[in-house]
């Protein structure tokens, strides 16, 4: 009947189980569609601010091819009026010179310098506000005028040199474009869409800006090349032409939030575990807890109940002794009274934590086989294999003893009314091996871990809690390992107790 109760117990906790899984399996997928939902709109934002920067591209690249055909005029327009001016200071007296004057007075942009020799400054034009007053054309303004090579010319029977560089009206435009540039650069790469972008000069793949990434991560270059390499797998990167004729690459991928909630899912699983897997051990902690304490009220109120009538009979005995004609039963009522002792003494030691002192595990052994076989049945076939020689190891050997007579019991239990049990210690190096073996009825391998918890048995009488103690005992006094070894339906079962030579 109460294994029958296991076994629903059982069941009920697959069910519940089954039901927890499910729970969590449907928040997982509810979560996990919330998650799609929220990365494919993230990655639609992102998909139209790439779809918005390429678009800018595309205006910029039309702004640099005006700006490219505007520089070509701008070139032709410069040489022509170094030209007249060449022309005009070269000419002769005889020549006509209107249309190079013409032309050199409709110049109100283009900066022109005529300088002598030594550097001095003759005439100029057109100059930025940095140079106007200078007297030598220094390094400075050399610096500055280094688009075109300078022309030389005969100035009133003197070598000159006539400078001259882009008009004022291209530098200014091209700084408004340049400013283009980087406005559109800090506009990538401070996106509201959060998405983290390297942008890469393709000449020596140095990185010229970068956004929402860690800026000092960034110093690390193989944190880069894996940004870059990442970046590159979810998205083809784009490529702006800058107004110097090199090229460069935007990249970019989803923002770190969308990173993250694709593994959303994953953490939540194992957060779910996590709180299961602690909740159980703390429930089970709380059980065995209130087990262990009911236990030992129950053990320590019956050694106390045990103890006035084991006193009486002491009295008995000792007032039998005194008889004229001694009653022939004395001798066995002292074993037994002696057992009753022995069993008192375990049970009040239930709740404490027992001592352990060196024993002869062989010797305790064997007393506590011949008590056990005298108390049952001829029929019952007692076979006791034991090393020829002391085996001292750390024992309680009260409780130890209270383990073979619980295995035994069950034992003899199993064999109903006649049968064979034996008891075989082995020994290797670092433990010690006690194999129960009967001939009874065996039992099926899903029963070998459900006899030791408390309450289950299988006969009609009995709380059930003989192997709970033996594995209690064992495991948690001795430090040692207690399970059924092997059995087969109607054929037997073994118990195999190990316990370590040193603790």
């Amino acid at each position: 009947m109460k294994a029958n109760f296991y076994t629903h117990k059982k069941r009920w906790k697959i069910a519940l189980a089954v039901l927890a899984l499910i729970i969590v399996c449907a928040s997982i997928y509810y979560t996990n569609i919330l998650v799609k939902r929220f990365a494919a709109q993230e990655t639609k934002q992102i998909e139209m601010w790439a779809e918005a920067v390429q678009s800018h591209v595309e205006l910029m690249k039309y702004t640099e091819t005006f700006f490219d055909e505007v520089s070509d005029q701008e070139q032709k327009r410069v040489e022509l009026l170094a030209l007249a001016y060449k022309s005009f200071l070269e000419a002769g007296p005889d020549e006509n010179t209107s249309i190079y004057l013409e032309i050199i007075r409709s110049n109100i942009s283009i900066p022109v310098v005529i300088a002598d020799d030594n550097g001095k400054i003759r005439n100029s034009i057109n100059l930025p506000e940095k140079f106007r007053g200078k007297k030598y054309f220094d390094d400075e303004m050399v610096a500055e005028f280094n688009v075109y090579s300078p022309i030389k010319i005969d100035l009133y029977g003197k070598t000159s040199w006539l400078f001259y560089n882009e008009s004022l009206i291209y530098t200014e435009l091209k700084s408004v474009l340049d400013g283009m540039f980087q406005v559109f650069v800090a506009d990538v790469t401070d996106n509201a869409v959060g998405a983290p972008v390297i942008i890469v000069d393709s000449v020596d793949n140095k990185v010229l800006a970068y956004g929402k990434l860690d800026s000092v991560k960034m110093q690390d270059k193989e944190y880069v090349a894996r940004q870059l390499e990442i970046m590159q797998e979810d998205h083809f990167p784009i490529k702006v032409n800058y107004l110097d004729g090199n090229k460069v690459y935007i990249y970019y991928r989803g923002s770190d939030l969308l990173q993250q909630m694709r593994y959303f899912p994953v953490i939540q699983i194992l957060i779910f575990a996590f709180f299961f897997v602690i909740a159980y051990l703390l429930f089970s902690y709380a059980r065995r807890s209130e087990q262990n304490q009911v236990w030992a009220g129950m053990a320590k109120e019956t050694a106390h109940q045990i103890g006035t009538p084991l006193s009486s009979l002491m009295g008995w005995v000792e007032l039998l002794k005194l008889e004229e004609k001694p009653f022939i039963g004395t001798s066995d009522m002292e074993s037994d009274i002696e057992r009753l002792k022995t069993i008192t003494e375990r049970f009040s030691k239930i709740g404490s934590i027992p001592t352990l002192e060196p024993s002869d595990v062989v010797d305790v052994t064997r007393k506590t086989m011949r008590y056990l076989q005298k108390r049952f049945s001829s029929k019952f076939d007692f076979q006791i294999q034991l090393p020829a020689r002391e085996i001292v190891v750390p024992l309680n050997a009260a409780l130890f003893g209270w383990v073979l007579e619980n295995l035994t019991k069950n034992a003899i239990d199993a064999m109903t009314d006649h049968g064979s049990l034996t008891v075989e210690m082995t020994e290797d190096d670092n433990n010690i091996f006690i194999d129960v073996t009967d001939t009874g009825k065996g039992m099926p391998r899903s029963m070998f871990t459900q006899v030791f918890k408390p309450g289950y048995t299988s006969k009609k009488r009995g709380w059930g809690l003989g192997l709970s103690l033996a594995k209690r005992i064992v495991e948690d006094y001795h430090k040692g390992k207690i399970f059924v070894k092997n059995s087969t339906i109607g054929q037997g079962t073994t118990f195999r107790i190990i316990l370590e030579k040193n603790l």
